[in-house]
């Protein structure tokens, strides 16, 4: 499906790229083309502190100091099961508790000489309506810093584990559509199966798929549009899923870059869909030769996130792609996306380089390229 097929003044933004019904097999197909779409893109509030109780908790280390001087922050703290037998896998992997707070403790009434641990912060979650699942064969629970050091054991969490929560936005209206044939069979299906859906958004003009942006819950109904003739107002029902903020728009703006940097002024996480669009407009042109060197402009890297924006556009120039967390730059190493190693990085302003990045530096010497640090 093409944009030609559009004879609307309004011209269509989005192109939706999925399937409907997942009878045997899920496909990518064209569902439509869409002047707009709502629901996708919503700024949240803040995600609430979360509450929670290390139940029966002997504490060690920082954990210990801690009780007493409420309130203590505690950082970020790894829940885990006892280790295994030898050449045995863990029963479960264990979650991740994230900016902690200690704010109260007093004596456990379930087990002499420990303590319940009243704590406030996050799980981390990729989707904050995702559900954390317990695993019922653990019955103690393992407490480490995120670098293992032992901050002592509990025989409970309370707040941790928890169902999917309802859809953050109840629902998602395609505004404007024009629907190909497997849409149009969805939404002319009784059956709520079939009507199920599940797509990418791709910017239509380039056909440029938007990282995390993905239309996905149940056919209600659709009405004629009044942004023209033939097009329809279609009503989802959304799936349980995180919004996207509204300022992932704003990179749209800037699409496709002609200038370097325009990344710089972007938090973390716009920095990070920056990276994911280039990924899926990255160049399909060969590699240059082994021993090319590559000016990385660092006055803007101040996260990881920048790094990465940084090093696509000094190897693939404005809006250029070479990875976007470290396994994806490890696989951009072994060749095909740009550079072909051995090859050199003049890294200018590299101070955040030097004091926060030496796992990066060592990723880079191991796949023979030559970082020089100015």
């Amino acid at each position: 499906m093409t944009t030609s097929e559009w004879t609307h003044p309004v011209a269509p933004r989005w192109l939706l790229v999925g399937d409907v019904g997942f009878d045997d097999s899920y496909d990518e197909l064209p569902l439509g083309l869409c002047a707009d779409v709502e629901g996708i893109f919503v700024d949240l509030p803040p995600r609430p502190r979360e509450q929670f109780t290390l139940v029966a908790c002997t504490p060690v280390g920082v954990l210990a100091d801690a009780l007493g001087n409420e309130p203590v922050r505690l950082g970020n703290l790894y829940v885990a099961a006892p280790p295994p037998p030898p050449d045995t896998a863990p029963i479960w992997w264990g979650e991740d508790l994230t900016d902690l707070v200690v704010r109260a403790h007093r004596p456990s009434p379930t087990v002499p000489g420990t303590f319940d641990i009243d704590l406030d912060g996050f799980v981390h979650v990729y989707d904050r309506t995702d559900a954390v699942e317990r695993n019922d064969d653990v019955t103690e629970f393992v407490l480490m810093s995120p670098d293992e050091a032992p901050y002592g054991t509990c025989q409970d969490i309370t707040g941790l584990f928890r169902d999917e929560a309802e859809p953050l936005v109840p629902h998602v209206r395609l505004l404007g559509c024009l629907p190909q044939p497997k849409l149009l069979s969805a939404l002319a299906s009784t059956s709520l199966r079939r009507r199920k859906i599940r797509a990418d958004l791709h910017l239509a003009a380039t056909e440029g798929q938007i990282i995390g942006a993905v239309v996905s819950g149940t056919i209600e109904g659709a009405e004629p549009s009044p942004l023209g003739a033939g097009l329809l107002d279609i009503t989802i029902a959304n799936d349980p899923q995180e919004p996207l903020p509204t300022s992932v728009l704003t990179i749209l703006d800037h699409w496709p870059p002609t200038e370097k940097n325009l990344w710089a002024p972007y938090n973390r996480e716009l920095r990070h869909h920056w990276a994911g669009l280039a990924l899926t407009h990255r160049s399909p042109a060969p590699d240059q030769p082994p021993g090319t060197t590559y000016e990385v402009d660092g006055t803007h890297i101040t996260n990881i996130e920048g790094f990465y924006c940084a090093l696509g556009e000094a190897i693939n120039g404005p809006g250029g792609y070479f990875g976007w967390n470290l396994d994806a730059v490890n696989d951009c190493l072994r060749g095909g996306f740009g550079a072909q190693a051995p090859f050199h990085l003049t890294w200018h302003h590299s101070t955040t380089a030097r004091t926060d990045f030496g796992y990066l530096l060592t990723l880079l010497a191991e796949h023979q390229v030559h970082v020089d640090l100015r």
